[in-house]
């Protein structure tokens, strides 16, 4: 440093290759300044922009992974252009990573079926939240739909979360999705009743009822013929809404009105012949 300090000239080749230095970089670095400014601002803009259109449009918890992981995107590609602006070299900066894309990717493979198993739940919509469904050998109500998995409640109040790649790889079954359901019922008569009566029955039984949709088609009529009865099939049509009320309530009111008419409901009985051998 003394020696430095002793020569003039040396300190003035100093300060000359500094100001060289500094007029050779300082439109690069503030040109990226000024990129990381701008392109902070257009990014922000953007994002705000398509909030405001599309946050009525699409699935809010979509919407905003969808948006946090656009924004995370366009925040590292643009901190990338304005370090290769600046002179650093960015080739082996993306190979790494690259790289660990790929080692994070194998990792969580599990984990990223089920969050494309979330996307394509809240893009077509095979299901919504309190939808009542039947799958992966479970019905319940649908309480959350999450990225990486579904909530459901079963109707004795459990929990049940099922990984979204399951929902979205396999069958399942939508109860509720159309607004009304058919109640299919069978109630078995004595071979010796008058079906024609009983028929009667079912007719009056099913007309009473407010529940039943009057301008669908109700069908009663023989299913088969029993071991010990004759069954009958009635098949009417409600709101789902009222599936389990009809269901419960008729049985109640065939079996009272059954009794009423002097219909027997038969039921599994075995005759045993006793034979004495002498």
């Amino acid at each position: 440093m003394d020696n430095l300090l002793n020569n003039p000239n040396q300190v003035n080749d100093l300060i000359q290759s500094l100001w060289a230095m500094t007029l050779a970089y300082a439109p690069q670095l503030l040109l990226a300044i000024a990129t990381l400014i701008i392109g902070l601002w257009l990014i922000n803009k953007v994002l705000g922009t398509l909030e405001t259109r599309m946050h009525s449009k699409v699935d809010a918890t979509l919407f905003k992974f969808v948006n946090s992981l656009a924004s995370i995107g366009l925040k590292t590609l643009l901190l990338i252009s304005v370090a290769s602006m600046v002179g650093v070299e960015t080739t082996s900066f993306i190979a790494v990573l690259g790289a660990a894309g790929l080692a994070v990717g194998l990792a969580l493979q599990g984990s990223l079926s089920n969050f494309a198993g979330g996307v394509l739940i809240l893009i077509f919509k095979p299901f919504k939240v309190g939808d009542v469904i039947e799958a992966a050998g479970y019905i319940g109500a649908v309480k959350e739909i999450q990225i990486f998995v579904t909530v459901l409640t079963t109707p004795d109040n459990r929990r049940v979360i099922i990984p979204n790649g399951v929902l979205s790889n396999n069958s399942l079954i939508n109860i509720t999705a159309e607004p009304t359901r058919r109640v299919d019922m069978l109630f078995g008569i004595s071979y010796g009743d008058d079906m024609k009566k009983a028929k009667a029955v079912l007719e009056q039984v099913t007309s009473e009822d407010a529940r039943v949709l009057k301008d669908q088609d109700k069908t009663i009529a023989v299913h088969s013929l029993g071991d010990s009865s004759v069954n009958l099939v009635c098949r009417v049509w409600v709101k789902k809404e009222d599936y389990w009320g009809v269901y419960f309530d008729t049985h109640e009111k065939v079996k009272e009105a059954f009794d009423t008419a002097g219909i027997t409901i038969p039921f599994p009985q075995q005759d045993v012949h006793m034979h004495q051998v002498s």
